[in-house]
């Protein structure tokens, strides 16, 4: 072997009072300081003698030698031991990231600067809302928020702000002019229609619509205005009925203005067997119910029998009931005789539209069920 390279390096330790040993190194190159992995390993060290030429063994400890990096205190090794693996990466791209690296992370800061000043400012500004108004107030006002958008999604446009009760659910946004004329000629056929008349092929007519055929007046607008309503009123309850949209109510056929409404407004698109279909769900069913409650209150001096077109839509009394409550009509009970078998009484609930409307209280609990005896 040749001879060795002598290397001038220098070495000291220090016990600390834990007892944990630091030890440090010095070379022409560069400073190096370690301490011990632990205290319970044992290490050893061979020593050749060069006068007796025997090998003789020392304890000894391991250290790892880091280099020092000058201005690094021990201050700052345990800040950096603290930090997270994000901080530490991004303390790395820092110094020696590329220069879309450093645009991304300052990018990255200055979003995280911008966030927490917006959720600051909202914290404040929700603190601020709470202490004027009091909590049970915001409560109630998110409530009533929620509620809103909900019946927006199944009842008709509503002014509450009207001053007539004509006006709370307008007769445009229901029909408008030109889908109400479209409905000339057949108003004029569902006006001229005796009882006989009215027992189609597949024995389908409203018992809603046999009431206003009734109380039709003898002549003049009102008598028009009424016969077109009820058409159309046989066309949503049929299209809740049949679960499907048809364009034909018996030997009639529905103008293609107020197809295309009802067919935007009350069915929705579906995919079965390779053929796009227009079908009514349930909740297009609810929406159907509150439009023809809606009708109804124009047709019938604004107060409707909601027994009668419950029954004609095929569902039940107690969603008839939540959607006249959602539209803010005042409820009560009538008693109707019948002809055909003395003594019976049926009990039919009525729907009227009173100013201001009726504002009901929303029941979150759910109902406790009846034990079975």
């Amino acid at each position: 072997m040749g001879p060795t390279r002598e290397r001038k390096t220098s070495a000291w330790w220090l016990q600390n009072r834990t007892g944990c040993r630091m030890s440090g190194a010095t070379s022409a190159q560069a400073r190096y300081s370690a301490t011990t992995f632990a205290s319970t390993f044992g290490y050893f060290v061979g020593v050749l003698d060069k006068e007796t030429m025997q090998m003789k063994v020392q304890r000894a400890q391991l250290f790892n030698l880091q280099p020092i990096i000058p201005g690094e205190t021990t201050a700052n090794a345990e800040e950096n031991e603290s930090k997270t693996y994000r901080e530490k990466l991004d303390s790395l791209i820092e110094a020696f990231g590329t220069t879309k690296q450093k645009r991304a992370l300052s990018s990255r800061r200055l979003n995280e600067v911008g966030s927490d000043t917006l959720q600051k400012a909202v914290a404040h500004a929700a603190s601020n809302i709470i202490d004027q108004k009091g909590l049970e107030v915001l409560q109630q006002e998110v409530a009533d928020s929620q509620a809103l958008t909900e019946s927006s999604l199944f009842l008709p446009p509503c002014n509450k702000n009207a001053d007539k009760r004509e006006d709370v659910y307008p007769f445009d946004d229901l029909l408008s002019p030109a889908e109400f004329n479209s409905l000339k000629e057949l108003g004029e056929k569902m006006a001229g229609l005796t009882s006989e008349d009215q027992l189609t092929k597949d024995g389908f007519f409203p018992e809603t619509a046999k009431e206003i055929l009734k109380c039709l007046h003898q002549e003049g607008e009102d008598r028009d205005r009424q016969a077109r309503c009820a058409w159309y009123l046989c066309f949503l309850i049929r299209l809740a009925q049949m679960k499907k949209l048809d364009r034909k109510l018996g030997e009639n056929e529905c103008p293609q203005v107020l197809f295309r409404k009802v067919q935007k407004t009350f069915t929705v698109e579906s995919f079965d067997k390779g053929r796009l279909k227009n079908i009514v769900t349930t909740s297009s069913v609810i929406k159907i119910a509150s439009h023809c409650l809606a009708l109804l209150l124009h047709i019938g001096d604004l107060k409707v029998d909601l027994t009668l077109l419950h029954r004609d839509l095929s569902i039940t009394e107690t969603k008839m009931l939540e959607v006249a409550k959602a539209m803010g009509l005042t409820l009560s009970r009538q008693s109707f005789h019948s002809l055909e078998e003395a003594g019976l009484q049926d009990d039919h609930k009525m729907a009227s539209l009173v100013l201001p409307l009726v504002r009901y209280e929303r029941r979150m609990e759910s109902r406790k069920r009846k034990k079975m005896k």
